[in-house]
């Protein structure tokens, strides 16, 4: 299945999917609140404010499945992210990223390998994948910042890829 094509929801509760960012690159990541990867989140709103004039967006994806590190619902994750961090990229609706009922995005991104060839569950929070508008994904690990040189290189590739097309 092309994962361009799997029904998604807005934190707000509205349909998208990322065929609505399909000529763009798509940093997916699985967010949390309470985390001591939370962080992240100054350096991710720092590449949507960078890059997102060039065709870059990030979708956070709140998940609740790790130590229960992100129990708000929508309204406490939306106003912890634009109080705390200034978020202004897409956030969508919890998500189960992993185990029999996760979400069918994450089924797909799963299957997707990192730079150790290493395949399978999310490992934590803030797990990344880069969607390029080819299709193509590259996956970090949660230990992995938003704005390190491989991230930023796959980033790079992508805007390359769009402005090419």
């Amino acid at each position: 299945m092309d994962i361009r094509e799997i029904p998604l929801t807005t934190i707000d509760g509205d349909a998208t999917s990322l065929g609505d960012y399909a000529d763009q690159v798509v940093m997916i990541v699985n967010v949390a609140s309470r985390c001591g990867l939370t962080p992240q989140y100054e350096k991710l709103e720092e590449l949507q404010r960078e890059y997102g004039d060039r065709g870059f967006t990030v979708l956070g994806f709140p998940c609740n499945q790790f130590a229960g590190q992100e129990p708000g619902d929508g309204d406490d994750i939306k106003e912890f992210c634009s109080m705390t961090y200034g978020v202004t990229f897409p956030l969508m609706e919890k998500a189960k990223v992993n185990g029999r009922h996760r979400h069918p995005l994450y089924a797909e991104l799963t299957t997707v390998t990192d730079a150790d060839g290493k395949a399978g569950r999310v490992k934590w929070n803030f797990e990344k994948f880069v969607v390029q508008p080819g299709g193509q994904v590259v996956r970090f690990r949660p230990t992995t910042l938003p704005d390190d040189p491989a991230v930023i290189a796959a980033i790079e590739e992508g805007l390359a890829q769009a402005k090419a097309a």
